[in-house]
């Protein structure tokens, strides 16, 4: 089988041909047809994500694939079509991953969907509401509001009746967060945030997977009793944090990792996909996938990420899955949660909407 194989920040990373792994007692076997990129895989390649194999590994957090062998009593069945968030271990023709982090897919949901959902939707889902308890009329900030997770923030703010102020660099992601069901847009490349928010009334909470000065502006927009989302540092700079200023607002920093209650509380993120899953079915929310790429391409897949050249996914997929074009990019229908209709205009298979990348 090929797998795109990581051998440390000062080794060469490269499409190899390995044995096709054997599952272990609690593994299923896993033919994979998608996966979805994540910005996670940047660090991991450089060794700085909080959670990064012991080199040589295959990076590539979540997948959807045809289960090729399930142990007894696992629930799971040869030829069943399912999802992993695994960790690691995408990018790669066939996998082998622990039971309880599987789901089965519903009918009507394409592989390539269910790889860009599990990461993007689930951490904006658990964010917004487990964590930040996101109540309907408040004014939702989302900083990135065009990348992976900031796009899904929209959505889902959308949908739990926020106000949904979407900050993203340039007019044509704003257009992508716009049809997702933002309110307000704020261009980052050339709008003051901190006084545009301000004068909107001020955040009650705020999606932050950017960082650095867009942070600062945000927090210095909040209201009182305002709580922040601390999601990720897509800029590379973690900012500094006042804590005296948050006193006098009584304002709440939150640090989010949607892939940590894995360890302590699986039950959130299984309860959160299930209720993922039912959106995805009644139409609620679909997730926009900008470039779909085969396996041989994922280079440029991840040259997409570190360039920030894509908005919502971008999906690797194995086989004969996926309808890419011949430069990579798809368009997809961006659900709009304010008229349950959808927007936009395209070449996808399905000639409905989404944008290339901007």
């Amino acid at each position: 089988m090929r797998a795109y194989r990581c051998h440390g920040p000062q080794g060469t990373n490269a499409l190899e041909n390995l044995p096709k792994p054997v599952a272990k007692p609690g593994q299923i076997g896993l033919s994979i047809r998608a996966c979805g990129l994540n910005f996670a895989d940047l660090l991991m390649l450089k060794g700085t994500y909080q959670e990064t194999p012991e080199p040589p590994f295959t990076p590539g957090l979540e997948v959807a694939g045809i289960v090729d062998h399930a142990p007894a009593g696992s629930g799971f069945t040869p030829g069943q079509r399912v999802a992993v968030y695994g960790g690691s271990g995408g990018l790669a023709e066939y996998g082998t991953f622990a039971t309880d982090r599987v789901v089965a897919l519903p009918d009507g949901m394409s592989f390539r969907d269910a790889a860009a959902l599990q990461i993007a939707y689930g951490t904006s889902h658990v964010a917004l509401e487990h964590k930040a308890r996101l109540q309907p009329g408040e004014s939702l900030l989302v900083l990135g509001a065009a990348g992976g997770v900031g796009l899904t923030a929209v959505e889902i703010g959308k949908l739990m009746g926020a106000r949904v102020i979407a900050c993203a660099r340039g007019p044509a992601k704003l257009e992508i967060a716009r049809r997702a069901g933002a309110d307000h847009l704020i261009d980052a490349e050339t709008d003051d945030i901190r006084a545009t928010v301000k004068a909107l009334g001020g955040a009650d909470v705020v999606y932050d997977p950017v960082g650095g000065a867009q942070f600062e502006a945000a927090f210095r927009a909040c209201r009182p009793e305002a709580r922040i989302l601390v999601i990720g540092f897509a800029s590379g700079d973690i900012p500094r944090v006042k804590p005296n200023h948050m006193l006098v607002k009584n304002i709440d920093l939150l640090g989010f990792y949607w892939g940590g209650y894995m360890s302590f509380r699986p039950e959130v993120v299984t309860d959160s996909l299930a209720q993922l899953m039912r959106w995805h079915q009644e139409g609620k929310i679909t997730p926009h996938v900008s470039n779909v790429l085969p396996l041989e391409r994922v280079e440029d897949g991840l040259d997409l990420l570190r360039r920030r050249a894509s908005t919502g996914k971008v999906v690797i997929t194995m086989g004969d899955e996926g309808d890419e074009d011949r430069d990579g990019q798809v368009t997809r229908q961006v659900s709009c949660p304010r008229t349950g209709g959808s927007h936009g205009s395209g070449r996808g298979r399905r000639g409905k909407g989404g944008a290339a990348p901007s």
